[in-house]
C-alpha cells in the first residue's frame, strides 16, 4: 500500500466518523457503487487520476452517484474521490472498505466479523461450496442466490450484504482470502485487533482465554481470534497480529535447527 494509499484511507475514514452511525442501505449503496466503478474503467480513470482538476473529479462524483444513493453514501463517494490513491485497484479496495466500516456501525452490537470467520472456515472446509462461490465459470446471479439460501435466515443482514457483494466482485481474488480481508475491516471498525493463530489441533477455550489475556494486555486492544487448524504446524501456536508474528510452532523450531545445523 503506498503512502497516497495510507492517507486517501485515513482521510476516509474522518469522514465516516464525522457522519457518525449510517443505516445499512448506506453500506449497500456504498458496495454497489465500487461494483460500478469496478466494471467501468473510463469512470475508474477519471475518479483516480491524480492530474485531474479536484473540483472535476468531486463533481463527476456527485453527478454520477448524487441522485442514485443516499445522502451519506454520496457524501463518502465524493469524500473517497477527493483523496490521492495510489492506485485504481486501491481506490476500489478503500470504497468496499468504507462499505464494509459502514455495515459494521449498522450492525450494532452484532458480531458481523465473527460470522464472516465462521463463513469463511465453512467455506474452506466445503471445496464444492467454495467452488459455487469462487469459479470464474458460475453466473453472478447462482452465486448470490447461493449466498442468499445460505445466510439469509441465519447471519445478520450486514452480513449477508459484505458476503453478497464479494461473490459479485472478485477482482481476481479468492473467496476465502475476500471474507478474512471483509472480516478483519469488520473487526478494526469495532474496536478489535484480528488475531490469527495457527495450530496443528483446534484450541480449547481455556486455552483461547489465555492467548485472549495475553495478547489483549500486549496489543491494548481488545483481541478478535481467527483461528486456522494446520497439521503442518505439528504442535504450538503460531499468532499474527498485523505485521507482527510470534511463531512457536514445532515446524518453526525445527526450521531454525535445520538452519543452525546447515550452518
Amino acid at each position: 500500500m503506498g503512502s497516497a494509499t495510507r492517507e486517501a484511507l485515513a482521510g476516509t475514514r474522518a469522514e465516516l466518523a464525522a457522519l457518525g452511525r449510517a443505516e445499512l442501505p448506506v453500506a449497500g449503496d456504498l458496495l454497489a457503487a465500487t461494483r460500478v466503478i469496478a466494471v467501468t474503467p473510463q469512470l475508474r480513470t477519471a475518479l483516480t487520476d491524480n492530474e485531474a482538476d479536484l473540483a472535476q473529479k468531486t463533481e463527476l462524483a456527485r453527478r454520477v452517484f448524487g441522485g442514485r444513493v443516499a445522502p451519506a453514501a454520496s457524501s463518502l463517494l465524493v469524500s473517497a474521490a477527493s483523496q490521492r490513491w495510489s492506485s485504481s485497484a486501491d481506490f476500489l479496495d478503500g470504497l468496499e472498505e468504507l462499505g464494509f466500516r459502514v455495515a459494521a456501525d449498522a450492525a450494532g452490537d452484532v458480531e458481523v466479523d465473527g460470522e464472516l470467520y465462521a463463513f469463511q472456515r465453512t467455506v474452506a472446509s466445503d471445496a464444492e461450496l467454495e467452488l459455487a462461490l469462487g469459479s470464474k465459470l458460475g453466473s453472478v446471479e447462482a452465486k448470490v442466490a447461493l449466498v442468499e439460501r445460505l445466510l439469509s435466515s441465519k447471519a445478520a443482514p450486514a452480513t449477508t450484504l459484505i458476503v453478497r457483494h464479494l461473490v459479485q466482485s472478485p477482482r481476481g481474488r479468492r473467496i476465502g482470502e475476500m471474507l478474512r480481508g471483509a472480516a478483519a475491516v469488520v473487526a478494526d471498525q469495532r474496536g478489535f485487533d484480528v488475531a490469527t493463530v495457527t495450530s496443528a489441533v483446534p484450541l480449547t477455550d481455556d486455552q483461547v482465554a489465555r492467548l485472549e489475556r495475553t495478547l489483549g494486555a500486549q496489543a491494548g486492544r481488545r483481541i478478535r481470534f481467527d483461528a486456522i487448524v494446520d497439521p503442518a504446524v505439528l504442535g504450538g501456536v503460531r499468532v499474527q497480529i498485523g505485521d507482527d508474528v510470534i511463531d512457536g510452532s514445532v515446524a518453526s523450531r525445527l526450521s531454525d535447527l535445520r538452519l543452525k545445523l546447515a550452518g
